[in-house]
C-alpha cells in the first residue's frame, strides 16, 4: 500500500512539473518581441526578400528608399518621424495584436501578404502592443544622448559586445562604427534589446533595459 502510494505521488509530481514547464515554456514571449522588433527595424532585410521599388503611398519624407521601414515613418523611439510629417505607434501600447494587423494590411500601410505573412504581422504587431519601451526614459529627448552610466557600459561592451564589434567598435565592416551610430542613441536602444535584423547579433531585451542604455553610453567615446 505504502509502495502505491508514492508511485502514485511520484506520478502525480511529475504530471505537475511537466504542467509548469509547459506553462513557463508557453509564457515566454520576449523572443518575439525580439522579432517583431527587427521586423519594424527592417523587416525586408530581416525576411531576406527584395523591398519594393517604389516608394510607399503614404511617405512624405527625404528618405524614400527607406520609407517602407517603420522606423521612417514612426520613428526609433516610437513617437513618430517629424521630417515624415506621421505620428508614432505609442497610442497602440496595450491594443489587441489582431486590431494592430488590421491596420498594417489597409490601404494606408499596404503590408499585404505578399509582404508579411500572417506570422510576420503578428510578431509585429505583438512588438507594437507589447515591446515598445518609454525610450525617453534611457535616451535625453534635449540633448539626444543616452542617459546610462558609460562606466558600467565599458564592462558591459567588453563582456558582451567586443568580440564582435572590437574594442574599438570597428570590427563590423558592413555597419557604420559604433562610435559613429552614438550619434543615434534611440536606434542603438532598439538594437541592442531586439537585435540586429538578419544578422546573429544578440537580444539584450530579457536583460534590465539599462544595461542597453549603458553600453550606448559607452559608445559615445569610441572613435568614429
Amino acid at each position: 500500500m505504502l509502495m502505491r502510494r508514492l508511485h502514485t505521488i511520484t506520478i502525480l509530481a511529475a504530471a505537475s512539473l511537466t504542467g509548469l514547464a509547459g506553462a513557463v515554456q508557453a509564457a515566454e514571449i520576449e523572443s518575439t518581441l525580439a522579432r517583431g522588433g527587427r521586423l519594424y527595424d527592417n523587416w525586408s532585410k530581416e525576411l531576406k526578400t527584395t523591398r519594393p521599388e517604389e516608394p510607399h503611398p503614404a511617405y512624405t519624407g527625404k528618405a524614400p528608399k527607406n520609407s517602407w521601414r517603420c522606423t521612417a515613418c514612426h520613428g526609433w523611439d516610437y513617437s513618430g518621424d517629424k521630417g515624415a510629417g506621421v505620428k508614432g505607434i505609442t497610442g497602440a501600447k496595450g491594443k489587441p495584436e489582431a486590431s494592430i494587423v488590421a491596420i498594417l494590411r489597409d490601404k494606408t500601410h499596404g503590408y499585404g501578404p505578399d509582404k508579411l505573412s500572417d506570422k510576420d504581422a503578428n510578431d509585429l504587431a505583438m512588438f507594437v502592443s507589447k515591446g515598445q519601451i518609454d525610450m525617453s526614459k534611457y535616451v535625453d529627448p534635449t540633448t539626444n544622448l543616452s542617459k546610462g552610466n558609460p562606466a558600467k557600459g565599458e564592462i558591459y561592451y567588453n563582456t558582451l559586445c567586443g568580440v564582435c564589434h572590437g574594442p574599438d567598435g570597428k570590427k563590423v565592416s558592413t555597419g557604420m562604427a559604433l562610435g559613429q551610430a552614438s550619434d543615434y542613441p534611440a536606434a542603438m536602444m532598439h538594437k541592442a534589446l531586439n537585435g540586429q535584423p538578419a544578422e546573429a547579433m544578440p537580444m539584450l531585451r530579457a536583460f534590465d533595459h539599462g544595461i542597453s542604455a549603458d553600453i550606448v553610453a559607452y559608445t559615445k567615446s569610441l572613435p568614429k
